[in-house]
């Protein structure tokens, strides 16, 4: 697999309505670009490599409480749920994902070697 600029080996397209993505064996989404205004199904809509460290729709990111933060998780982040959430197009988001799936919009999913 080739590596490009920043890593990136390739990208998904993906239209709301259509079936789950996942990147290639040995590979996560690190960057995922709206290209219309885009939400994340409610359940496996945003799938994290780490669900306690990257914001996805499986469990809350970095929410352990005030003044109990460790070197490896923050505190008062909330789950992705398909109502809190709208990309607007242009908005790229970063992190580690081994799924996605949306519920309306377009995205472009880049995908790196882990």
């Amino acid at each position: 697999m080739k590596t490009f600029p920043g890593n990136i080996s390739g990208s998904i397209f993906q239209v709301g309505g259509g079936d789950p993505i996942k990147p290639p064996t040995d590979c996560v989404f690190v960057a995922i670009t709206a290209l219309a205004a885009t939400d994340f199904a409610a359940s496996g809509g945003l799938v994290a490599d780490t669900a306690t460290r990257w914001a996805n729709t499986e469990d809350a990111a970095n929410d352990l409480a005030a003044d109990a933060e460790t070197t490896a998780e923050g505190s008062g982040g909330v789950q992705i749920t398909a109502t809190n959430l709208d990309l607007p197009a242009g908005t790229t988001i970063y992190g580690k994902y081994t799924a996605i799936d949306i519920n309306a919009g377009q995205i472009i999913a880049y995908y790196a070697k882990k």
